[in-house]
């Protein structure tokens, strides 16, 4: 009863809101109607089960992928201020932790990658300690950054006729429009029941142009999505940019159902064009039919990133704030942990479920693997269980492979996790923060292995680690808990 009364006070409260037509979490509602539906029935995520603690006596290594995507976090507010907790099976921790930046160092002179480590107890299990990985792309400066040949692929069927989809979408592209320099292009390919090119490719001097070709993009008709990704992919090799920044942008519900439209046909069409050196871009949008696992998948396949686009801010956030991101600095990136069994008895990797490999495939060059973008930070956490024994050794190998964005053979990067454990409320601004995000993303899984978590923890953690937080998103974490109803 005070879930109904409180989700009707809140669409009272947006009813209003529309009425003088007001922005409310970033957007403009014109009617009732226009609310993002939170209802799931037709959204498709994928229940991956969680990693399980291992023993490193059996199993001392431990191989995956890194993950770069924000999405998961960005659908997750989505709900929350629909006063509603997220589905389960679409919480992917690591795109909780992913979702901020973390203060790390830059790379070294030769390399386009920075790893740090650190040991600390665990909060939520006061037996365990808790072990956080750290990553950073190399910060490109301005006057070097690599001319862009950018094409938008933008869903025009049917379910987009809708604010929260087309109209946000718009809004996104049109504010990337505004951050091109003269010398980046852009094209613009849209699908419906057929693919259509709306745009040839542009420079940027003409802004206004490729604006009034936005404005024109409209809505209706069926979704023939593996048309669309075909000839934007043309589109992207015909002015493909040698050594430059080659990128096709997906904005859809994922609804797609002319066609190749299922997750594993469209995976095998990205796998394809992978190879011609595109990277991709998904921007997911709206609600009630929301194909997130999809969507997910092949910006996992197709060397690229997913991200999610709720409200304006979000837009911000990816086309301005962090729109280095879409400079790859480090493709393939692999990260391998080899415990040493002297030191830690066993060992449970948080997230990353549908990241892992096979630890052969950490030396293998053709297996496909993690992006990293300019000035991108990529945090994972272990939850350890330590020997009692004293602290004279080193407790695990952190390997890093990696190829340089126009090379062919990866580079090894190797970092000893030798640090001495300390006490949660010793250790750095961003392992408090990790476990925060960490925290809160255990909680909406109703994860088996949250211990004594609560959101009161979450919340002291998070506030005591905010000092480092370039554009307000730990702020607005801390706000978005508190007002968690639990």
């Amino acid at each position: 009863m005070k879930t109904l009364l409180k989700n009707s006070f809140y669409f009272l409260v947006i009813a209003f809101l529309s009425a003088c037509n007001t922005d409310f979490n970033g957007y403009y509602f014109e009617s009732l109607t226009d609310i993002p539906s939170s209802d799931t029935y037709n959204e498709k995520y994928k229940d991956y089960e969680e990693n399980p603690f291992i023993k490193v006596s059996e199993q001392p290594v431990s191989t995956f992928s890194v993950d770069a995507d924000g999405g998961s976090y960005a659908n997750m507010r989505r709900f929350l201020h629909l006063g509603q907790t997220p589905p389960k099976e679409s919480v992917r921790i690591e795109e909780f932790i992913n979702y901020f930046t973390f203060d790390y160092k830059e790379p070294a002179s030769d390399e386009n990658v920075s790893l740090e480590s650190e040991i600390s107890t665990c909060p939520w299990n006061t037996e365990h300690h808790l072990l956080r990985l750290g990553m950073k792309g190399m910060t490109i400066p301005a006057d070097k950054l690599p001319n862009s040949n950018y094409v938008f692929l933008i869903d025009v069927s049917g379910s987009m006729d809708s604010p929260d989809k087309l109209g946000i979408l718009k809004t996104g592209f049109k504010t990337l429009v505004d951050n091109l320099r003269d010398q980046d292009k852009i094209a613009i390919v849209t699908y419906a029941g057929q693919a259509a090119v709306l745009l040839k490719s542009t420079y940027g001097h003409e802004k206004r142009k490729i604006k009034a070709a936005i404005d024109k993009l409209g809505a209706g008709g069926s979704t023939a999505g593996a048309a669309g990704i075909i000839t934007a992919y043309e589109i992207a090799e015909k002015n493909f940019i040698q050594n430059g920044n080659n990128r096709v942008i997906l904005g859809s519900d994922g609804d797609f159902n002319v066609g190749p439209s299922s997750t594993e046909e469209l995976i095998e069409l990205i796998e394809e064009k992978r190879e011609s050196g595109i990277y991709l871009t998904v921007l997911g949008v709206g609600g009630g039919n929301l194909n997130d696992h999809m969507m997910e998948q092949i910006a996992n396949k197709g060397n690229g990133n997913y991200e999610y686009i709720d409200n304006a801010k979000q837009i911000e956030k990816v086309f301005t704030h962090e729109i280095l991101k879409f400079y790859t600095v480090a493709k393939d990136s692999k990260i391998q942990i080899t415990f040493n069994p002297t030191m830690v008895d066993s060992y449970r990797l948080i997230g990353y479920e549908n990241r892992k490999l096979n630890d052969e495939d950490f030396e293998n060059d053709t297996t496909d693997a993690g992006e990293i973008g300019s000035s991108q930070t990529i945090t994972a956490l272990y939850e350890l269980v330590l020997l009692d024994v004293p602290d004279t050794e080193k407790y695990a190998q952190f390997d890093f492979r990696y190829k340089k964005p126009n090379e062919t053979q990866s580079r090894l990067i190797a970092h000893e996790i030798n640090t001495t454990p300390k006490e949660m409320r010793f250790s750095s601004e961003n392992m408090r923060f990790a476990a925060s995000v960490a925290g809160l993303g255990l909680l909406m899984k109703q994860s088996e292995y949250k211990g004594t978590l609560t959101k009161q923890m979450v919340l002291d953690l998070g506030r005591e680690a905010k000092s480092f937080d370039p554009n307000g998103y730990r702020k607005e974490f801390i706000e978005l808990v508190t007002d968690w109803n639990n």
